[in-house]
């Protein structure tokens, strides 16, 4: 009998989590320039700027909020990141935060993931 051994990364889950702590090594908020931290589930996508120092997250958008719920429906998962990105770029501008540092969650930086960033860099925020 042969056993199978498998590595620690064979699922898709696992890869994405693998990358995800090998960015977050060396990716971190400031007060300055905090991280513009990205999550993305099959049917949502959430972003947050955190300052990392402090612990708290600063603005925050998703596509289960009630503001943007009613302009999604009908839309393109794309499209709809593309909304989120201008609302957390619109809050940061209004709170003040002109730079941020990306943190795309382990997540390949295409499709929805880059939708957001491109739509946040529209809005005024700096990568």
């Amino acid at each position: 009998m042969r056993i199978i051994r498998r590595s620690k990364a064979d699922t898709p889950r696992a890869r994405r989590l693998h990358r995800h702590r090998r960015v977050r090594a060396k990716v971190s908020g400031t007060p300055q320039r905090p991280r513009l931290a990205v999550f993305r589930s099959l049917v949502h996508i959430y972003a947050q700027v955190i300052d990392d120092e402090r612990g708290r997250t600063l603005v925050s958008a998703s596509t289960l909020e009630p503001a943007l719920r009613d302009q999604r429906q009908g839309r393109t998962k794309t499209e709809q990141a593309r909304l989120v990105g201008r609302t957390i770029g619109e809050r940061g501008r209004e709170k003040g935060i002109a730079a941020v540092v990306f943190d795309r969650g382990g997540f390949l930086y295409h499709g929805r993931v880059r939708a957001l960033a491109d739509a946040a860099r529209e809005t005024g925020l700096k990568f």
